[in-house]
């Protein structure tokens, strides 16, 4: 017997989200559904679904847009954006999140359904591998969907930011990353050359993973370039 689709949904309507169950099942997949994007992301690392739903408009402290972003930090899962609003603006941004697709409410069902199985069956020809769900360096360890950073066995709390930069370095271990795309990446294009701004947040994150900041051993600088992670961290 063929194995029915696990479909993810985050959505804060309860009405939305028994339509949708009814509408999924019957199209003959199965649903788990969520309220909030903490929990979205805490499923999409441990369940994997077959395909994330998501509304813009979330409970909690993340939206689907932040929720979308941290689900690609660590899964290429398919991610369907069905969303009250109708504005150019929010397609945009979640396309920019990640999103495959952006379906508007009051949804047609059998469209919805149509547009699903298109998306999954474009992810059936195109997957790649899936994405690491930890990061290790040395001593440094990175849990990306908990977004944890543990340093020789000790948690270290990071701000949102702090975390984005060292998580950012961390997928590209052992190269050196230019200013300006660490600015673009991690705080957008308009910072593109606040230089002072990203150092700031390096020496910040020195004081809190290095053993000597001073020294920094982990963090490495290419002065006028940029930073890189080192892949193994040099000895005394």
């Amino acid at each position: 017997m063929k194995r029915k689709p696990t479909l993810l949904i985050a959505d804060s309507d309860s009405k939305h989200n028994v339509l949708m169950r009814h509408i999924l099942a019957d199209g003959g997949f199965h649903v788990q559904a969520v309220r909030n994007g903490e929990l979205a992301v805490e499923a999409a690392a441990r369940e994997q679904p077959d395909l994330v739903m998501l509304e813009i408009a979330l409970e909690g402290e993340i939206d689907g847009i932040v929720t979308a972003r941290r689900i690609r930090d660590f899964s290429n899962v398919p991610i369907v954006f069905v969303a009250a609003s109708g504005e150019p603006e929010d397609a945009l941004r979640a396309f920019a999140a990640g999103a495959d697709d952006y379906i508007t409410k009051p949804v047609h069902a059998q469209l919805l359904l149509a547009r699903i199985k298109a998306v999954l069956n474009r992810y059936d020809r195109n997957s790649a591998a899936p994405r690491q769900s930890e990061i290790v360096c040395g001593l440094l360890k990175i849990d990306i969907p908990a977004r944890q950073v543990v340093i020789d066995g000790h948690e270290v709390y990071l701000s949102e930011t702090e975390f984005n930069l060292i998580l950012e370095l961390a997928k590209n271990k052992g190269q050196v990353l230019l200013h300006e795309q660490l600015l673009t990446t991690v705080w957008g294009v308009k910072y593109a050359h606040e230089v002072d701004y990203l150092r700031s947040y390096v020496h910040i994150l020195r004081r809190k993973l290095e053993v000597n900041p001073q020294h920094p051993k982990l963090i490495i600088s290419k002065p006028g370039v940029g930073y890189m992670l080192a892949v193994e961290p040099a000895g005394d």
